[in-house]
């Protein structure tokens, strides 16, 4: 097998593949990448049991003679691919031994390659439903959802993201009991009912990897009952889906909240950045006073005598009340809202408070909502 590509080409694409590798692995194998050269074209395959990840490249090749499949000790390759100038590479494999020859430039490296024969088949998509998704709905979804997600190994159909969709809209979830966001779009329907729960890591590797490219472009989804499949660009992610029943999380959202405030997401976001540095550090309670068009937030650690507060206008309507909430939670929720300004809506300081977005579009097919549990306020 002898092939030449492009350095800095060859490094983006397996860097986007390393991670989904992991470390001590019980099957030696999968600490490769998988290559398999064909006419021209160069498949690169790796994966961690659960989730596949595969990329194709096109390579200059003479007549391909002898192997077309050898699997490549990825940490060495990465080390040694990552610290090259843009320069082409030329790979010999011996047909024998499987060893590797790189050369590039006035430098040559020599590693030994693997038969690739036990390197794990992947799942093929059978009985499978497709919808098509932009990238960009996929980016904002993932994006919005996934910080959510719980990552208690004993939770695990919480540790997923909820996809569902039916005949109004697309709904993407994630929560981990302590906040909850949820993701709808109008403007990708399905005539069957569906739903089912995605895995955190590989969305999340989609997402980095839609989001480095600047143009927008389709992603075909095909999912059946036990894997999903995405297809896009010169990638696709094979991924097992998260087994058992979510949550009924719509049950958990509180339907009547009188008590609206509505507030500047940037001046709300850097206050709590610095008032929650006085808050205990183990609790990161924040306590949030609301009355007429005032707020207040404070934050105390009674252990090493340290408090802050600092005022800030806003627009109010309901009663004046008192909660607390967890300032790392509110942060992260926060962080992740783009608009110049959000709306909290609460009912009571023992039930969730519920932060919407701001926004003048009264046609847009996005709807995010997302929840914070409170926490109880010391007197």
């Amino acid at each position: 097998m002898k092939f030449i590509i492009n350095s800095l080409l060859f490094s983006k694409q397996i860097q986007s593949l390393s991670g989904v590798l992991t470390n001590n692995n019980t099957v030696p194998i999968i600490n490769c990448f998988h290559f398999h050269l064909d006419d021209g074209m160069l498949t690169i395959r790796a994966t961690d049991l659960e989730t596949t990840l595969i990329s194709k490249i096109e390579v200059e090749t003479g007549n391909i003679t002898g192997l077309t499949d050898i699997a490549v000790p990825s940490k060495l390759l990465l080390d040694i691919v990552k610290s090259l100038d843009d320069v082409p590479l030329t790979f010999n494999v011996d047909d024998s031994t499987y060893a590797i020859s790189i050369v590039s430039g006035e430098g040559k490296y020599r590693l030994a390659g693997k038969n690739p024969e036990t390197f794990p088949s992947m799942p093929e998509p059978r009985d499978t439903t497709s919808i098509t998704l932009s990238s960009s709905l996929l980016v904002n979804a993932v994006s919005k959802t996934a910080f959510a997600a719980s990552t208690d190994e004993l939770r695990q159909q919480m540790s997923g993201i909820l996809c569902e969709i039916n005949t109004e809209h697309i709904t993407f979830v994630a929560t981990d009991a302590h906040k909850l966001v949820r993701y709808r779009r109008n403007d990708v329907k399905s005539d069957t009912p569906v739903s089912f729960i995605l895995p955190r890591k590989p969305v999340v590797m989609m997402r980095n990897i839609l989001a480095s490219h600047k143009e927008e472009m389709d992603v075909q989804l095909d999912y059946n009952n036990t894997n999903a499949f995405f297809t896009f660009d010169n990638f696709n992610i094979i991924c097992r889906l998260v087994e058992g029943r979510y949550p009924n999380y719509d049950a958990a959202i509180p339907k009547e909240n009188p008590n609206k405030l509505t507030i500047d997401r940037n001046s709300f976001l850097n206050t709590l950045r610095r008032v929650s540095l006085f808050a205990n550090q183990a609790s990161h309670q924040i306590r949030l006073s609301i009355q007429a068009n005032e707020l207040v937030v404070s934050a105390e650690d009674l252990e090493f005598s340290n408090d802050a507060s600092e005022k800030l206008p806003c627009q109010y309507e309901g009663d004046p009340m008192e909660i607390g909430f967890n300032a790392k939670f509110l942060t992260e929720m926060v962080s992740n809202i783009d608009t110049e300004q959000i709306l909290i809506e609460m009912s009571h300081p023992s039930r969730a408070g519920i932060i919407f977005p701001v926004t003048d579009e009264q046609d847009s097919p996005e709807d995010i909502l997302m929840l914070v549990m409170p926490v109880m306020l010391a007197n």
